[in-house]
């Protein structure tokens, strides 16, 4: 089959597109014949060696796609070749992620795709939007009635979360840096967007409900003096990224107000915890409830350059499709 991998770590320059032997199913997994694979920050993270090691071997790049079963191994039941699905965390210990035109994975890293959602949409959930569901609870039952807030909504964990938290009830205050994403996050159903960079944006906040319930964060030390500004009893702050600098936290600020803290990182959630959200992530796209951000394609033979557009921040979702031809 033809794949990218990469061999050692180190700038996109380390990626190659190569024919490799096509991976048999083992017990307990499935090949996934893939029609898009979604590329994110983790990736590109991964393949420079910021998060770990270089590979034993080789590596496939990429946790996130969607495609067709194409063959299962000793004691699958619950999937069937020809069914459509998605996939998520596809590259973590395993080396046939999904920047290929196969993946074998294990049964549980994939999920039923409906007839209504198409390949595109099932290739930007994955980490985003599982990432999103956990950040919110896991379950979307204690939401209803309350406030949140969640930073960088034109994000692709940010899209996922206001769709996810609008479903499940919750009133929507979203924070983004240009006007061009202002309209990305309205268009998610933020019920109030507002810029952070602009004079007046904790004000705006607060006017929207004095005291969040939950907070999904991506730039904790950015944003401190805004989170905390509309901070309470009970609030809950999820920070699921992290900076170039870690930041420096106002202790007695943080008791005093009553805040708790949480930190998550999606390869070391407990199991039950990742098929909570998964659960969640799943009904929404059944119910319609889940939206693609604007699309980005690139060839398989481009993969590198597929990386480097979400290095450098491009605004929606990189897809690479490897029966693209560049």
């Amino acid at each position: 089959m033809k794949a990218a991998v990469y061999r050692e770590t180190g700038s996109s320059t380390v990626l190659s597109v190569e024919e490799i032997g096509t991976p048999e199913p083992g017990p307990g997994e499935v090949r996934v014949k893939i029609t898009f694979s979604g590329v994110n920050p983790t990736d590109w993270k991964a393949r420079s060696g910021a998060t770990g090691a270089s590979p034993k071997d080789f590596q496939v790049p990429h946790h996130d796609g969607a495609g067709v079963v194409d063959a299962v191994g000793d004691g699958v039941t619950d999937r069937t070749v020809g069914q459509r699905v998605w996939l998520y965390l596809a590259a973590a210990n395993n080396p046939y992620g999904t920047a290929a035109e196969y993946s074998v994975v294990p049964v549980t890293r994939t999920v039923p795709l409906p007839h209504s959602a198409p390949d595109e949409l099932g290739a930007c959930l994955g980490v985003p939007a599982v990432t999103a569901a956990h950040c919110l609870g896991g379950h979307p039952e204690a939401l209803a009635g309350r406030h949140v807030l969640i930073a960088g909504g034109a994000g692709a964990v940010g899209h996922f979360a206001i769709e996810l938290a609008k479903q499940a009830g919750a009133r929507v205050v979203t924070t983004v840096s240009s006007a061009e994403k202002a309209e990305l996050a309205h268009a998610a159903g933020a019920d109030l967007v507002v810029n952070y960079r602009e004079p007046g944006a904790i004000e705006l906040v607060r006017s929207f409900a004095p005291r969040m319930d939950r907070i999904v964060e991506l730039a904790l030390s950015a944003n401190l003096e805004l989170d905390l500004a509309v901070s309470g009893p009970g609030t809950l702050i999820v920070v699921y990224a992290s900076e170039k600098n870690d930041p420096v936290l106002p202790t007695r600020r943080f008791m005093t107000a009553n805040v708790s803290l949480h930190y998550v990182l999606l390869y070391g959630v407990p199991a039950p915890e990742i098929a909570e959200a998964v659960a969640w992530t799943s009904g929404a796209v059944s119910a319609g409830a889940l939206t693609p951000l604007p699309l980005h394609l690139f060839a398989l033979d481009d993969v590198a350059a597929a990386q480097d557009a979400v290095e450098r921040g491009a605004l929606g979702k990189v897809l690479v499709v490897p029966s693209l031809y560049s």
